[in-house]
């Protein structure tokens, strides 16, 4: 994995040329010229009679996070932009220049393609210290040029002090940083990073990311990263592609992809933990809701209007962390939902109280310990749900025809 890593960081003999820093009318040039550089991946990609990828997209400058679960293909897709893996079929671009062709048998090699790729294991040479480990990707350039280089990098990644410690001598982080220095030393026109930080703590993530978009602010080039992390896509993505099975669910702002999901699938990656199956009782266009009915029970809910018609199946979502507990009937709220309810259950994890809440259907709410204490809360006590209209999410829907009602 070590040869392989450092494959894309000695790929590249023009950059020698380039000056050590670029400014004014230079620097805007060049990130002009890199700001407009897409990359075009259409590619299909079988690796089992279980699963093929085959995905199709174009991304411009700027951060794109691939965010799937395990085995939905995003390590597979990185492999072959990086050609690491050759497609079956399709076609690879980074701008005007084909990386990969299926048609014309174009298959750029790994080492020309200009690519930076930090894989998940970091692949350093535990023999060599920071500095060598950094250098070592600008294999065959100039002595003073690569020791420039490093030295750039290493100040721009607050690890000058680090240069000649060795990889078991430094933190998880600092690997981390030391890693992304070598995949960046290069000057790469693509970057790829397949969950660079999901061993670090949240401190550490984020001086990394600030880091990151630091160093891109001013390179300004296409990246792929993979995460699982619903921080890191907020913190970091400037779209998402979502992936299932090697496809493609959908694409987007973050906004757009995991606070409105389409699919159960993705809404379970962004964090909602209650799904239920609903048939829509009653429209109102006026206000822009509709009234539903969950399944199995008489429990109806009001929930932001789609193009459903009235008796049309339903699956919904909700969040657990957007349900409040009221111990009393409330009143004088906004909240459109108020479901009497009765608690199962109460558990401690961590610095959370998850409940266990039977509303004619089981839900599963969050809350603090400090807010279950002052409620007094305990098992078979009868509550309240209060839930918000928009908080409700829509993830699937089967129309019913008038004729068939």
């Amino acid at each position: 994995m070590v040869a392989a890593a450092v494959l894309f960081c000695g790929a590249f003999r023009g950059i020698w040329a380039q000056p050590k820093v670029l400014g004014g009318v230079a620097a805007a040039a060049v990130r002009r010229r890199r700001g407009t550089m897409k990359l075009s991946v259409d590619l299909q990609k079988r690796l089992s009679a279980n699963f093929a990828l085959d995905v199709k997209f174009s991304i411009p400058a700027g951060v794109t996070i691939l965010f799937g679960a395990s085995g939905s293909g995003k390590t597979t897709l990185l492999r072959c932009v990086a050609g690491l893996l050759r497609p079956d079929s399709g076609q690879i671009k980074i701008g005007d220049q084909i990386l990969f062709d299926s048609d014309t048998r174009v298959d750029v090699p790994v080492r020309e393609r200009k690519i930076g790729f930090l894989f998940q294991n970091l692949a350093l040479f535990p023999h060599l210290s920071v500095a060598k480990n950094i250098e070592y990707g600008l294999d065959g350039c100039e002595r003073t040029p690569a020791q420039q280089l490093t030295e750039n990098i290493l100040e721009s990644f607050r690890i000058s002090a680090l240069r000649n410690h060795k990889p078991n001598e430094i933190s998880g982080g600092e690997r981390q940083r030391v890693a992304l220095a070598r995949a960046l030393v290069t000057d790469p026109r693509v970057l790829m990073l397949d969950e660079p930080l999901s061993a670090l703590d949240y401190p550490t993530q984020s001086q990394i990311i600030e880091d990151l978009r630091a160093w891109n602010a001013a390179r300004d080039i296409p990246i792929l990263y993979v995460t699982h992390s619903q921080r890191e896509v907020f913190a970091l993505g400037e779209r998402v592609i979502s992936l299932e099975n090697g496809k493609i669910l959908s694409q987007g702002t973050p906004q757009d992809v995991l606070e409105a999901p389409t699919h159960e699938s993705l809404a379970q990656l962004a964090g909602f933990e209650n799904f239920f199956d609903a048939t829509v009782v009653s429209i109102s266009n006026d206000s822009g809701t509709m009234l539903c009915r969950l399944n199995g029970a008489t429990t109806e809910v009001e929930v932001p209007l789609s193009r459903v018609e009235v008796g049309s199946k339903i699956r919904i979502a909700i969040r657990a962390g957007d349900i409040i507990i009221a111990g009393e009937f409330p009143r004088a709220l906004s909240a459109r939902n108020i479901v009497p309810a009765r608690i199962i259950s109460l558990r401690r994890e961590g610095t959370m109280v998850i409940a266990e809440i039977d509303a004619g259907r089981s839900f599963e709410v969050h809350l603090t310990p400090g807010a279950c204490e002052s409620l007094g809360l305990k098992p078979e006590q009868q509550v309240w749900l209060v839930i918000k209209t928009h908080s409700w999410r829509l993830v699937a829907a089967r129309m019913v025809s008038v004729r068939q009602r």
